[in-house]
């Protein structure tokens, strides 16, 4: 068979057959009397070879290898060309993901082209200094996309440069929730934790209510965060988590802080009370525990508080009613 035959067959070109000749990866077995290169069956099986070889990456010195050399194994070679493909796949991802951003920024010349891509480099920057400046310049400088900010801030281990985010979050004027509610079921407990702490920060009615699904989130750090959140905002569904954060004494300040922020509506002080002497009266709570509520008890106005207190005077724990006695005594000065 005449190579334009070949050419037609196979689909390569007699160009790149001719190619193959002088690599002498396909040297056609015979000549016509006028010289033409005639290929057998077999050599249209070798450039069929050669052409399923190359659509794995190979490159034409590793096809020639790969089919000339006995001892030649394909494992090693698979193994590097699977790790140049999940580099390749990588880096085109990335590139993807800033032509996005880019692209929603929406610029109207280079020049805001530019700058949004320096501004992007300087976020990626192994420098805490630079991706600080960086996120304080984002709101200024150039529209970066919301996208940007949310995983730069969720990525961020430093807490300057996470709060210097979390401020452009709050600035860049919506879009971020999402974002950062898809934050909370990520798999890394860091991650979770940064997506609420920056939550946490943003004022509007949607933030408040995926904090408020955040209070059943299995990640009880996410919880505690979300409650301490909700406290500040009025939010009295954040009432359970935050006695629970007293009792476990973990942040038990902010969230007795947070209870009383709550209570200074009046509506809210006796539930509030009733809750933190719930948990006093539960026969699992500890002695330390029993006394830190006894102590939330403190700050919330209202009758159901002071009897509670009054009962707690006579506590079978001398701690517990020591403590209910001087809090009474301050409550009677302030008037409560």
């Amino acid at each position: 068979m005449l190579i334009g035959e070949v050419a037609r067959r196979s689909g390569v070109s007699a160009r790149m057959l001719r190619h193959y000749d002088r690599l002498g990866l396909v040297r056609p077995t015979g000549r016509t009397g006028s010289g033409y290169r005639e290929y057998s069956s077999d050599d249209i099986r070798r450039i069929f070879h050669i052409e399923s070889l190359r659509s794995l990456g190979l490159s034409l010195r590793e096809v020639g290898r790969a089919l000339d050399d006995p001892g030649f194994t394909p494992a090693h070679l698979v193994d590097d060309l699977i790790r140049q493909t999940r580099d390749r796949i990588a880096s085109e991802t990335e590139l993807l993901t800033r032509l996005r951003r880019i692209g929603a920024a929406d610029p109207t010349g280079w020049e805001d082209v530019l700058q949004i891509v320096a501004l992007l480099q300087a976020l990626g920057s192994e420098s805490a200094g630079k991706r600080q400046r960086a996120a304080l310049s984002s709101v200024d400088d150039a529209a970066v996309p919301v996208e940007a900010l949310v995983e730069a801030v969720l990525a961020e281990a430093d807490p300057n440069v996470a709060g210097a985010l979390r401020w452009a979050l709050v600035q860049s004027g919506g879009g971020a929730v999402a974002l950062l509610a898809d934050g909370l079921l990520a798999p890394d407990a860091e991650v979770r934790k940064r997506a609420v702490q920056s939550l946490a920060e943003l004022p509007d009615g949607e933030a408040t209510a995926r904090l408020r699904d955040a209070l059943t989130n299995p990640d009880a750090v996410v919880r505690r965060y979300a409650a301490v959140a909700l406290g500040s905002r009025g939010e009295v569904e954040a009432v359970p988590t935050l006695a629970d954060m007293i009792v476990d004494e973990t942040s038990d300040a902010d969230a007795a802080d947070a209870l009383s922020a709550l209570a200074g509506d009046p509506a809210l002080a006796d539930r509030i009370a009733t809750t933190l002497v719930d948990r006093i009266a539960a026969g699992t709570v500890d002695p330390s525990a029993r006394q830190r509520l006894t102590q939330a008890l403190a700050d919330i106005p209202g009758p159901t508080a002071s009897a509670a207190l009054t009962d707690l005077t006579h506590d079978r724990d001398r701690a517990v009613a020591l403590t209910a006695t001087y809090v009474l005594t301050l409550r009677g000065r302030d008037g409560r």
